[in-house]
């Protein structure tokens, strides 16, 4: 009974995963399970949605590949994509764009806690009044601990406030396009700078994914921060939300990050910080660092 799923999930693999000989591998292994009868009983979609998960990432354990739940029903809108634009402008909103806090802390330290980076078409105001609150402050702790990702542009928007000269910072490979997108630091931002010179310290933890973990491998492999706390948790291929029934739907990696530096990204390994500790000692760990620099 869940054949007509796990086709539309093949076809969907094999049109947008971003390595077409993966994706048949994953399909032969979905196509095995559908035929040992392994989904069979299964009628609870959230239950299911799990089991499919499992599978999905037992080839090359790629995070970003999931079947997702959703308690809502997922709209028929005609197009591939099921991405609903209006119902997340308003959870953005509702969630201040990812921005959990923004804070002076004693000995003038900006602290900026980001929870999730949201699409810059709509979170660039936000994160310009953020930016330009910590300008003038000596040091900067940007607390990644619970972000679960979202969008490259943001994630240059926020390093364009770091550094003074124009940077490289990332390129995108999608496959459906089969073209590769270049990500700078803008040329012009907002208010003032935090700028290039002053101290910066990312902290991390092992539940750091996505779009969260490129800013920090981008401030890593351009040298203009130290990573304090644990290794990432390793996903570097965005990708798309695809309708696979009233309440499935796919979320299929069909990109791969490149950074021009190291060549390569943080997928299945994680970004690696400078110096490892339990991620509830990382802040106390950059806050004596800030602002024995701050004062030194």
């Amino acid at each position: 009974m869940r054949e007509p799923e796990i086709d539309l999930l093949c076809s969907q693999l094999a049109s947008y995963y971003v390595f077409p000989d993966t994706a048949n591998e994953i399909a032969k292994v979905l196509r095995v399970r559908l035929d040992e009868g392994a989904y069979s009983d299964v009628d609870d979609d959230e239950e299911f949605a799990a089991e499919v998960t499992a599978d999905l990432q037992s080839v090359n354990g790629d995070k970003h590949l999931r079947l997702l739940f959703s308690a809502e029903e997922v709209p028929e809108t005609g197009q591939e994509s099921a991405w609903d634009p209006v119902a997340y402008k308003k959870e953005a909103e509702l969630d201040a764009f990812g921005i959990h806090k923004v804070e002076r802390l004693e000995g003038n330290v900006g602290l900026l806690d980001l929870r999730l980076l949201h699409d810059a078409e709509i979170a660039t105001p936000a994160y310009v009044a953020a930016m330009n609150l910590i300008a003038h402050t000596d040091a900067l702790i940007i607390d990644l601990r619970n972000n679960r990702g979202g969008d490259p542009h943001t994630v240059a928007l926020v390093c364009s406030y770091l550094f003074d000269e124009p940077v490289h910072l990332n390129d995108i490979y999608n496959r459906p396009k089969d073209s590769t997108t270049q990500f700078w630091t803008l040329p012009h931002v907002p208010g003032p700078k935090f700028g290039g010179e002053k101290p910066v310290y990312v902290l991390t933890s092992s539940r750091t994914f996505s779009g969260a973990e490129e800013l920090s491998y981008n401030l890593q492999q351009t040298e203009r921060a130290t990573l304090i706390g644990e290794t990432t948790k390793g996903g570097a291929h965005p990708g798309d939300r695809y309708r696979v029934g009233p309440h499935l739907k796919s979320s299929i990696p069909n990109g791969r990050a490149i950074n021009p530096i190291s060549g390569t990204n943080w997928e299945g390994v994680g970004v690696v910080p400078h110096i490892q500790v339990p991620e509830d000692e990382a802040f106390e760990v950059a806050y004596e660092k800030a602002t024995s620099k701050a004062n030194g």
